[in-house]
Formats: structure tokens, sequence, C-alpha cells
């Protein structure tokens, strides 16, 4: 059934930082909402573009050469095969949009790796 899905209320049901959570799915694409604060891993997705939407604060992406700053109600999108490394200084809420299977560290595996398919 089809219905509609409130962003801030799906925001309330976690705490941690860095644990992307399902919320939709479309075709093998997940939306998943997750809270960042802190520096997360320097990493790349060699197999899919990752895109953030910030819904709430803001953070930024480090990239080789420099660093972009993401504001509530803006998008990027990191092609793939690019090294990034997000962080926020303050907690930001964020929607990722990726194919269903996409570690959140990409091709760099560690503490911050969290699980696939956690819904909420």
């Amino acid at each position: 059934m089809t219905k509609p899905i409130n962003l801030y209320s799906k925001f309330d049901n976690f705490e941690e930082h860095w644990s992307p959570k399902v919320i939709a799915e479309k075709n093998d694409y997940q939306f998943k909402l997750v809270k960042i604060k802190g520096e997360f891993v320097k990493h790349h997705h060699s197999e899919t573009d990752e895109v953030f939407i910030v819904i709430e604060d803001k953070m930024s992406i480090e990239f080789e050469t420099e660093i972009k700053e993401i504001k509530s109600g803006e998008i990027i999108v990191v092609p793939k095969g690019v090294t990034h490394k997000p962080f926020a200084e303050e907690e930001c809420k964020v929607m990722l949009v990726e194919p269903r299977g996409i570690l959140n560290t990409g091709d760099t595996k560690g503490d911050l790796t969290a699980p696939n398919d956690q819904w909420i």
C-alpha cells in the first residue's frame, strides 16, 4: 500500500550517527536516512554514484583538492570512483539515495561500516 513517509518522524526513531536507515525502495534503489556528526572515513564507491540530500543543518565533503559545503535543502552527487570524506561539526540529517547493497564505507571497511538493510 502506498502511503506518505514523514522524514522528520523517521529521524526521531534512531540516535546513532553514521548508521543509515532504509525508509523506502524504488526498483533497486534505497532511500536512507542518516544522522552524521564528526568525521567519517575517506572512501569511494567503485560501482555507483552517491547522492547526499541535506534535510537539516549542514555538512561538508572533503575531496582530494577541495571541500564542498552542503546545506539544508541542497543535494550533491558524488560520482562513482571519486574519493570523499563526509563530515559535520554539528549533527546533520541527511537522505542518501543509492542502490540496494551498497556499504556506507564503500570500498573501505572498518569500525564505521554499518550493516545494510536496516529499516525503520
